[in-house]
């Protein structure tokens, strides 16, 4: 595709092909296990990742998404799964041995956390180091000579933090390591971990790049030569494929990509704006505001879009924190992020995640993920909310 391209038109167009049997303009859902072998003598890999063999193997849908991808992140190849997971499991598994040691962003999803606390080190003798990544010295302190891997997470979920990709991808390099970021806080638009060093980048897909909250995905970014090793051992021998529906309904999700983003970010920043005015909020987080202890480097990764996510505390004992969150009409308490609607949930004081997080997190917080809403709406509902529960 010609890289003079605006991102809008790249997302709309990139990975698209050719309908030739019936002339289809969308890309048609290729709900298919196998396909047909040749009988010409053409070599068949039959458990390669370069042939339409079978669904696990390669399979169309997966093949556009991939492009989609590939064009919007600036990389040579990507690997599609099934869930976020999936994909963060793959690169952990493909890039570490057993006696590797591994630096890990500590403010992390908690999946990621539990496979480096728990069955990494317990079930495949990988040596872990969790960390703050924001504090590129202790990363560079922490570096072993068996260090294979820094993983860094930003921003951090669910924090918010940023850290210093160019800094540490100079550190993994110079170690001899590889550097993965998961950027699904950031969207895929909004910050480039690729162009600043990175060898892997990875997404949970069911957040941003689908962003309408109805389907599970997962994607590994790079170079071809890690991709490939990725995709033969983790989709075609772990298994962990993602189906040509799932496929479909996210490369749709795509195409709108860069319009979402703007405006997520544009009423995210607006809504932080609020908090960070309002008299009833204990703090707020948003790598947009000048007062997030990482703003600058926010400035310099983030392209000016700074998504959608903010952590942020409102005064008052845990019986207003319950009241605000049943009050809120327009906002819908429940996991996940970067939908459509606008998402919160709350960590309580007694969550064991909270001696992880900077200290102004310890009391408890929300995690708050600003939909595509007019964010006067957002505000509103966020005032009365608190109007209830009596902290305004």
């Amino acid at each position: 595709m010609n890289q003079n391209l605006h991102i809008k038109t790249v997302a709309v167009h990139a990975g698209s092909r050719k309908d030739d049997a019936f002339g289809a303009i969308n890309e048609p859902i290729y709900m298919t296990s196998n396909y047909r072998i040749p009988t010409d003598g053409t070599p068949v890999d039959w458990s390669g990742i370069h042939s339409n063999v079978y669904q696990r193997n390669r399979n169309v849908n997966q093949m556009v998404l991939q492009d989609k991808l590939c064009a919007l992140t600036g990389a040579e190849d990507c690997a599609v799964f099934a869930s976020g997971v999936a994909a963060l499991a793959a690169v952990f598994t493909t890039t570490l041995n057993s006696g590797d040691h591994a630096i890990v962003s500590e403010v992390c999803y908690s999946a990621t956390n539990l496979l480096f606390r728990e069955y990494l080190p317990k079930k495949y003798g990988v040596e872990v180091t969790l960390l703050d990544t924001t504090d590129t010295e202790a990363v560079r302190a922490a570096v072993r000579p068996n260090t294979k891997l820094i993983h860094v997470e930003t921003p951090g979920n669910p924090t918010t933090g940023i850290s210093d990709l160019d800094a540490i991808s100079q550190i993994a390099h110079d170690a001899g390591a590889l550097l993965s970021v998961d950027a699904t806080f950031a969207g895929p638009i909004c910050i480039y971990p690729l162009k600043h060093g990175a060898d892997l980048e990875i997404h949970s897909m069911t957040k941003y790049i689908n962003g309408h909250g109805d389907s599970l995905g997962g994607c590994v970014l790079g170079r071809t030569e890690l991709i490939d090793e990725i995709k033969e051992l983790a989709m075609v021998n772990y298994g962990g494929i993602l189906s040509p529906f799932n496929g479909w309904l996210i490369a749709r999700g795509l195409c709108t990509v860069p319009l979402r983003m703007a405006q997520h970010s544009a009423c995210a920043l607006k809504v932080a704006e609020f908090l960070e005015s309002c008299p009833a909020v204990r703090f707020v987080w948003y790598p947009g505001l000048k007062s997030h202890p990482q703003h600058e480097r926010a400035v310099k990764y983030m392209n000016g879009q700074y998504s959608g996510m903010i952590a942020f505390d409102i005064k008052g004992d845990e019986k207003q924190h319950e009241v605000f969150l049943d009050r809120l009409n327009l906002v819908t308490h429940a996991v996940s992020l970067g939908d459509i609607e606008s998402l919160i949930v709350y960590y309580d004081k007694n969550s064991d995640k909270l001696p992880h997080y900077p200290a102004i997190y310890h009391e408890g917080f929300f995690r708050f993920s600003i939909g595509l809403e007019d964010p006067d709406d957002v505000i509103a509902d966020l005032k009365q909310a608190m109007e209830a529960c009596g902290v305004l």
